[in-house]
C-alpha cells in the first residue's frame, strides 16, 4: 500500500471529523427564533431583548393565532410551531438547543394603531407603483395589505349615513403589466373597526362584494364608493348604487380594475388582449384571499358582479376557479400565492360563448331583417340574409351536442328548422317574465305577443315577440366578416390587432389578410368550456339576469348557461326581467336578498 496515500486518507478523515464536531458544537449552543410568520406578515425579531412584536389589523382575533416559527438547526420549540395560541397577553416560547440549554422569547401582539408606547414595528406596505433599482431591474411590489393606509369616506344612502375606510389604488400583483389598471379599491364599513354588526355580519363574517366595471371588453378602472371613474352612459347603462347598497347591508366591497382589448399603453408597451382581463380579476381575487387574515371580511365568500362584458368576466370568475390554464399568466404577473375560486356569481346580460353566439343570434332573429346598430338603421342585404340563414341552420347541431336536460330529465333538442323543446324552454322564461310584470300591475294589453286570460299569461308567439324586440346587430353579430367587431379586437395579439375566432367567419371572411385566434385563448374567454371541468372549482351559487328587451346577444346564450349549471348541480336563479334592455343592477333589492340568503346559511 502506498504509505503517502494512506497518510493522506487518514488526514482527510481527521479533518472531516474535526469539522463535523465543530459543526455539532455550534449547533448544540445555538437557540434562536430565526423567523416568525403569521399569515402573510413576517415580523422583525428583537434578538437583543428576546422579543417578537407583531401588529395585526384591528379585527383579527388575537386569541386564536397559529404562527409559523422557525428555530436554529437542531433546536426545538415549546410550544410547537403552527399551534393555536392566545396572544391577548404576552406569550412566551422556549427554544431548547441541542445541548439542552434554553432561552425564552416573549411575543407581544397588538392591534394596528394601538402599539404600546415606545414600541415600533415594520409592517409590509404595498408600494404605489413598481420600484426600479439603479440597474433597471424591477423590484417586486409587496402584496401584504396595509390596514393603516386609508382615507375616511362617507355619503348618505337611503336615509342612512354610510361611513367607510377606503383603501384605494392598491396594486394587486407583484409585477404589474399596467399599474394604471391593475389596481384594487377596498371599502370597509367603519362599524367593523369598533366591534359592530351590520345586517347580521361582523368583521370576521362579512361577505365580499366584488363588482367590476368592464364594458365592451375595454380596460376598466375599479368602482368607487363616493364617485365612479366611469360614470355616465355606456354598455353598462347608468351608474348603479350597488356599491353603496352593499356597504349599507354590511358587505365589504372590493372592486378591481383590469386590462382589456387595448393592447398597448401610452408608452407603446404590450399590456393586454384576451385573456388579460380575466387573468387580472383572478389575480385580484388571489390578493384578497392571500390577505384574508389581515382584512375585514370573509374571503371564502366573494360574490362577483358585472354587466355585459363585465357580466362575462363575472361568469368566467365563477366558472374557472383555480383552473391551471390561467396559471402561466398569473405567474408572469407574480400574483399572490392563493386560490382564485369564488363563492357566488351575479351576472347581468353576460356576453359569453362567443364562438357560438353568432349562431344563437340568428336562430332567434333570422326573420327580422330591419336593424338599428350603433346609430345606423337599415335593412339586411341579400348577402347578409344568406349569412343569417347559414348561421341559423348550424345552431341546432351545436345545441343538440350539449346534451342538455330539462327539469324532469328530458333531453332538450332542436330540429333542423330550429324548433323543439329547447325553444319552448326559452319561451317559458318569456312567459314567466310577462307574468311577473302583469302581477305587479304593468299593462301588457298593447303587446300582442302573449296569450293572456283572466290575469294569467299562457303562451308567447316567438316570431311576433321578435318583431317587438327588434334586431340590433347584423350577421355575424360577433365575429364580423370584415374583422372589425369589438370581439375581433379582443382576440388580437401584440402584432395583429383584430382576429377571427369562429370557423364560419374565418372561412367566409371579407378582410384582406385573415388570421384565426389561438383556440386556447378563445377557450379561456368562454365559461361554457369550464363548467363541469374537474380541474376547475366552479362557484356553487349563480344569479343570472338577461333583460327581456335585450338585443345584444340571443336569449339562448344565457339560457344555455343557466341550464348547463343546473344540470351540473349548481344553484341557479335565472330570469329574463320584463322590458329590461342591455343593462344591469336594476333589481338591487332582489339581488341582495338573494345574496343574504346564500351567505347566512
Amino acid at each position: 500500500m502506498n504509505i503517502k496515500f494512506f497518510a493522506s486518507v487518514i488526514s482527510l478523515l481527521f479533518s472531516i471529523s474535526f469539522f463535523s464536531l465543530a459543526q455539532v458544537g455550534t449547533k448544540s449552543n445555538e437557540k434562536k427564533i430565526t423567523s416568525f410568520q403569521e399569515g402573510p406578515q413576517r415580523v422583525a425579531i428583537d434578538e437583543l431583548n428576546k422579543k417578537v412584536i407583531l401588529a395585526v389589523p384591528p379585527f383579527v382575533d388575537i386569541t386564536k393565532l397559529k404562527p409559523s416559527i422557525s428555530v436554529s438547526e437542531g433546536a426545538t420549540l415549546l410550544p410547537a410551531s403552527d399551534t393555536e395560541q392566545d396572544f391577548s397577553k404576552p406569550f412566551n416560547y422556549t427554544v431548547i438547543a441541542f445541548d439542552g440549554s434554553k432561552v425564552v422569547y416573549t411575543v407581544i401582539v397588538s392591534k394596528m394603531n394601538t402599539l404600546p408606547e415606545g414600541v415600533s414595528v415594520k409592517v409590509g406596505m404595498p408600494s404605489e407603483m413598481t420600484k426600479t433599482s439603479a440597474n433597471g431591474i424591477q423590484k417586486p411590489i409587496s402584496l401584504v395589505f396595509n390596514a393603516s393606509k386609508f382615507t375616511s369616506q362617507s355619503q348618505d344612502f337611503n336615509g342612512k349615513l354610510i361611513k367607510v375606510r377606503a383603501f384605494e389604488r392598491i396594486i394587486y400583483v407583484s409585477q404589474p403589466a399596467d399599474s394604471t389598471q391593475q389596481i384594487l379599491n377596498i371599502y370597509i364599513p367603519e362599524e367593523y373597526f369598533n366591534g359592530g354588526n351590520i345586517n347580521g355580519f361582523n368583521a370576521e363574517t362579512a361577505p365580499i362584494f366584488f363588482p367590476n366595471k368592464v364594458g365592451g371588453y375595454m380596460p376598466a378602472q375599479p368602482a368607487t364608493f363616493v364617485s365612479s371613474p366611469q360614470r355616465g352612459g355606456g354598455m353598462g347603462g347608468q351608474p348603479s348604487n350597488a356599491v353603496a347598497m352593499a356597504l349599507s347591508k354590511g358587505y365589504i366591497v372590493a372592486s378591481a380594475g383590469a386590462r382589456g382589448r387595448i393592447n398597448k399603453n401610452e408608452r407603446g408597451e404590450f399590456i393586454g388582449k384576451a385573456p388579460a382581463g380575466i387573468v387580472d380579476l383572478k389575480a385580484a381575487v388571489r390578493y384578497l384571499k392571500f390577505n384574508d387574515k389581515w382584512m375585514a371580511g370573509n374571503a371564502n365568500k366573494i360574490i362577483s358582479n358585472g354587466t355585459s362584458a363585465g357580466g362575462a368576466m363575472s361568469t368566467l370568475l365563477g366558472a374557472t376557479g383555480n383552473h391551471p390554464d390561467y396559471e402561466p399568466y398569473l405567474n408572469a404577473l407574480s400574483a399572490a400565492n392563493a386560490s382564485d375560486d369564488i363563492f357566488a356569481v351575479s351576472a347581468y346580460c353576460p356576453i359569453i360563448n362567443l364562438e357560438n353566439a353568432d349562431m344563437a343570434y340568428e336562430w332567434q332573429l333570422n326573420r327580422i331583417h330591419s336593424f338599428t346598430f350603433r346609430g345606423k338603421t337599415g335593412e339586411l342585404s341579400a348577402e347578409s340574409i344568406n349569412v343569417s340563414d347559414d348561421l341559423k341552420a348550424i345552431f341546432p347541431k351545436y345545441l343538440n351536442s350539449l346534451q342538455l336536460m330539462d327539469k324532469v330529465g328530458k333531453k332538450l333538442t332542436l330540429d333542423d328548422q330550429g324548433n323543439g323543446n329547447f325553444k319552448e324552454l326559452v319561451k317559458s322564461y318569456l312567459v314567466a317574465s310577462a307574468q311577473k310584470a302583469l302581477d305587479v300591475g304593468i299593462d301588457l294589453s298593447k303587446n300582442n305577443s302573449f296569450e293572456i286570460k283572466n290575469g294569467k299569461v299562457f303562451s308567447v308567439d316567438f316570431d311576433t315577440y321578435m318583431i317587438y324586440l327588434e334586431r340590433m346587430k347584423t350577421p355575424p353579430a360577433f365575429d364580423a366578416l370584415d374583422n372589425k367587431s369589438f370581439e375581433n379586437n379582443l382576440f388580437g395579439t401584440i402584432e395583429i390587432d383584430n382576429q377571427h375566432f369562429t370557423e364560419y367567419s374565418f372561412k367566409n371572411h371579407k378582410d384582406s389578410n385573415p388570421t384565426m385566434s389561438d383556440n386556447q385563448v378563445v377557450k379561456m374567454m368562454n365559461p361554457m368550456r369550464y363548467v363541469g371541468d374537474k380541474k376547475a372549482k366552479t362557484a356553487q351559487n349563480w344569479w343570472v339576469r338577461h333583460g327581456a328587451k335585450d338585443r345584444d346577444t340571443g336569449f339562448a346564450v344565457p339560457v344555455i348557461l343557466a341550464t348547463t349549471l343546473q344540470n351540473k348541480g349548481f344553484k341557479v336563479d335565472f330570469a329574463l326581467p320584463w322590458d329590461k334592455p342591455h343593462s344591469g343592477d336594476y333589481d338591487l333589492d332582489e339581488l341582495f336578498n338573494w345574496m343574504d340568503g346564500i351567505c347566512k346559511k
